[in-house]
């Protein structure tokens, strides 16, 4: 399983509308492979919205493409609010969960870090031995590193009920050192996160 991560900035003023516009494609795009996420920033980032497509392979991504590009009510008209857009594609660590359709939030934390080259298998490594303890705590929505797109990047996905569950749950790994992992701070180059509620229409809420 793949999962192709499109994020889209868009200009001030237009994330209402373009989460409407798009919900409304959605119904049409929907019948060609369904969506995994729909999520928006609401610290972090602004006006930016992230949508996730899963995948079986490469060659199932071209196929849905080229079959939904020909539907005249696909892509949604949302090209006027569209400042830039970027595509990535991820492949889930082997111990990651998929994304699937549920009520886990409704807040998301997408942590994005940047390791040095090279050090993703030990990356992996690393956090599938301290993931079990960090587990106990919340769940994992996936973790997962890129494919195509920047290299030498992974991103991790929390769901919380609150930002103030999330506050209780960071502050309880932190004191109990069952979390972060060892060897970040050594190994990272870059990090960076954001917090993402589901659109309306999002499998994931």
């Amino acid at each position: 399983m793949i999962y192709e991560f499109r994020t889209y900035d868009l200009k001030p003023g237009s994330l209402s509308e373009t989460i409407k516009r798009f919900g409304e494609g959605y119904e049409h795009r929907r019948k060609y492979s369904e969506l995994a996420a729909f999520w928006y920033t609401e610290i972090g980032p602004l006006n930016r919205v992230i949508h996730v497509w899963p995948y079986a392979d490469t060659g199932e991504r071209a196929r849905i493409l080229a079959e939904a590009g020909a539907d005249p009510n696909w892509p949604p008209n949302i090209g006027e609010f569209l400042v830039t857009m970027r595509s990535e594609i991820f492949t889930p660590f082997p111990y990651s969960s998929d994304l699937k359709p549920g009520k886990f939030g409704p807040i998301y934390e997408m942590r994005s870090y940047i390791t040095k080259p090279g050090y993703i298998p030990e990356t992996i490594k690393r956090w599938g031995a301290a993931l079990e303890g960090r587990l106990k705590l919340s769940p994992l929505a996936a973790i997962m590193h890129t494919d195509v797109g920047p290299l030498n990047k992974f991103i991790h996905l929390w769901p919380y009920e609150s930002l103030e569950q999330r506050q209780e749950i960071r502050a309880t790994a932190l004191k109990t050192g069952v979390w972060p992992p060892p060897g970040g701070p050594v190994d990272f180059v870059a990090q960076e996160n954001c917090i993402l509620l589901p659109a309306p229409f999002s499998p994931m809420q």
